[in-house]
């Protein structure tokens, strides 16, 4: 069994999913206007009232048969999946797990662990930018209506999303598997871009992402080495 709140307003739907969720069933909550949301380590990710999506779900952990790597790679294919048949502009995954729509960046992806009642969970955070037009101040980033130009309605994407979402989240594929189409769908791999490492710049090419978080670049100055995140940075 499963449930899908609606918040007219929140802080966080990180924090406001923690009072909500229960051993019974799988909680999700939502918003179109969240004011302080979290991106991964300490980023803020900030919304427009009305035009873009904040979504959490708590998933209890010993539900959960992956590690937290590839559910972090699982929970980007599955967006990455649905925003690309949805679209039909094909969609890719900039390593670690932003969504990128022809290369705008759309979606941002934060996993957490919480403790309630004795149980561990899996607090799956979700930010789909859908309706906004300006990003002037961020140039990287778009929303599917300036991406594709088409205009959805919030409350039947999010109907539709969550859908789809509880559909895949509760018949997970084995991690082989997981990291074969993380692959597949990675941004910019085996494509010469540029990229920034202690401030000094110069080309590489992404072989792929490991089981174990990390990401592959083939450095022209530095050979193949890994990296995990923010110890590189991909410049397009």
């Amino acid at each position: 069994m499963n449930r899908l709140l609606y918040l007219e307003n929140c802080v966080s739907t990180q924090d406001e999913i923690i009072n909500l969720i229960n051993e019974d069933e799988t909680t999700a909550v939502f918003t179109f206007n969240q004011t302080k949301g979290r991106g991964q380590y300490g980023n803020k990710w900030e919304v427009i009232p009305n035009e873009n999506l904040a979504y959490s779900i708590g998933v209890i952990s010993n539900t959960i048969s992956i590690s937290g790597v590839c559910l972090n790679y699982y929970t980007a294919i599955i967006v990455r999946d649905f925003l690309d048949n949805m679209t039909n502009v094909s969609a890719c995954i900039k390593w670690p797990n932003d969504i990128i729509l022809n290369g705008k960046k759309v979606c941002g992806i934060l996993i957490e662990k919480t403790k309630k009642n004795g149980n561990d969970y899996f607090i799956i955070g979700i930010g789909i930018n859908i309706l906004q037009k300006d990003f002037s101040n961020l140039p990287k980033a778009g929303s599917i209506l300036s991406v594709t130009g088409v205009n959805i309605d919030l409350i039947t994407f999010i109907q539709d999303f969550h859908t789809y979402f509880i559909s895949r989240i509760m018949n997970i594929s084995d991690e082989e598997k997981i990291l074969e189409e993380y692959n597949l769908h990675l941004f910019k791999r085996d494509t010469i871009s540029v990229f920034q490492k202690n401030k000094v710049r110069q080309n590489g090419i992404v072989k792929n992402a490991d089981n174990a978080g990390y990401l592959w670049i083939d450095l022209e100055n530095e050979g193949l080495q890994k990296f995990f995140h923010k110890e590189i940075e991909m410049l397009y």
